[in-house]
C-alpha cells in the first residue's frame, strides 16, 4: 500500500480534541492514520484510541501505523453512520471525543487504483468499501442522462451538469465507459472551449467528487452519524469535523446550531412549548481553515474546514 501520512489542519484538531491521557477517542475515519497516531501519542496508556474505517486498507495499514500502541487501540472496519453500533459491540457507553475527516486520503488518490483521480487511468470503481457491489462505472453506464445531471448538479454543483450529461450518453452508446481517463476526456468535450482552462481546478474535478459521493452514499451517511453521535459522547466530549465540500459543511454548521439552541419554536411563539434543551456548545463560531503554509505543503488542505463542538 502506499499510504502517505500528511493529516489535514493535525494541530488544530488535536488542540480542539483536547487530547489528554486516559481519555477515550475515536476516530472515525481512520485514512492515513495520520490523525489516529497523533491522539494515540496523547491518549494512551491509560486512554483508548478506537479507529474505525469502511476501507480495509485503511486498516491494514493502520495496523501498521499505530502497532506500537498495542491494545489501547482497537481498530474497526465499518462505516463512521455506525458509531453507535460499534461502540455497543466494544462494551462502551460513552466516548471523550470524535473525530470525522471526510477527505480522501493520499492513499485513494495515488495508490488505491480505484479511479479516484483522473490524472491516472484506472477503472471507475470509486468506493471506499470495495465489499459493495454499486461502482462509479455502473452509475455512469446505466443511469439516465437527468439522473446523471441531477447526481453532477446537486453533489457537485455543476453548473454544466447537463451538458456532461447529454455528452456522457451519448459516449456511451458507442461502448461503456470505464477508465477515468475516459471520463475526464467526456468532461472536457462536453465544457465550453474558453471554461476549460479557467480557474485553478480541472473541470473533470466536480464530476468525480459528485459520482464519488453518489457511490458511496457520504452524504447519507454524514446524515445518519450526525442524527446518532449526541448519543455516544460523554458530558464535556469534544466532535471535530473536517469537511471539504459545501455541502458536507452546511449539514454540519446546520446541525451543531441546532444542537446549541435553547428553543426551535416558531418566533411569533409567546411562549416556549417545545421543551428543547441545548446540547453542545460549539466551539469555533467559524469554522477553521488550514493556514497559507499547510495549503502550501498540502494542497489537499485548500478547501478543508473544521467545525468543532462540546457536549454539554
Amino acid at each position: 500500500m502506499q499510504y502517505r501520512h500528511t493529516p489535514v489542519m493535525l494541530r488544530e484538531t488535536i488542540e480542539h480534541l483536547n487530547c489528554s491521557k486516559g481519555k477515550v477517542i475515536a476516530d472515525c475515519t481512520l485514512g492515513g492514520a495520520g490523525h489516529a497516531r497523533a491522539i494515540a501519542e496523547r491518549i494512551l496508556p491509560e486512554g483508548l484510541l478506537i479507529g474505525i474505517d469502511r476501507d480495509r486498507d485503511a486498516l491494514k495499514n493502520a495496523e501498521s501505523v499505530l502497532f506500537s500502541f498495542g491494545s489501547r487501540v482497537i481498530l474497526v472496519n465499518d462505516n463512521f453512520a455506525n458509531l453507535p453500533a460499534v461502540l455497543s459491540g466494544l462494551g462502551i457507553d460513552l466516548i471523550d471525543g470524535a473525530l470525522l475527516d471526510l477527505g480522501l486520503s493520499y492513499y485513494h488518490i495515488d495508490g488505491s487504483g480505484r479511479g479516484f483521480s483522473f490524472m491516472r487511468n484506472e477503472p471507475l470503481d470509486m468506493r471506499m468499501d470495495t465489499s459493495q457491489d454499486l461502482t462509479a462505472a455502473d452509475i455512469v453506464n446505466r443511469e439516465s442522462e437527468e439522473k446523471l445531471a441531477e447526481i453532477f448538479r446537486q453533489y457537485g454543483e455543476e453548473r454544466y451538469a447537463a451538458k456532461i450529461a447529454r455528452r456522457l450518453v451519448a459516449a456511451r452508446s458507442c461502448g461503456p465507459v470505464e477508465t477515468s481517463r475516459q471520463l475526464a476526456s467526456i468532461v472536457h468535450e462536453a465544457y465550453p472551449a474558453k471554461q476549460r482552462h479557467k480557474g485553478k481546478t480541472d473541470p473533470a474535478t466536480r464530476v468525480f467528487m459528485a459520482l464519488r459521493i453518489a457511490v458511496n452514499g457520504e452524504l447519507e451517511n454524514l446524515r445518519i452519524f450526525l442524527e446518532s453521535v449526541v448519543s455516544c459522547l460523554a458530558k464535556g466530549a469534544r466532535l471535530c469535523i473536517i469537511s471539504f465540500h459545501s455541502l458536507e459543511d452546511r449539514m454540519v454548521k446546520q446541525k451543531m446550531r441546532f444542537w446549541e439552541k435553547k428553543c426551535v419554536c416558531p418566533p411569533d411563539l409567546p411562549v416556549c412549548a417545545c421543551n428543547k434543551q441545548q446540547e453542545f456548545k460549539i466551539i469555533t463560531k467559524k469554522a477553521l481553515v488550514a493556514s497559507p503554509e499547510e495549503v502550501k505543503a498540502n494542497p489537499m488542505a485548500r478547501s478543508a474546514k473544521l467545525r468543532v463542538a462540546e457536549k454539554l
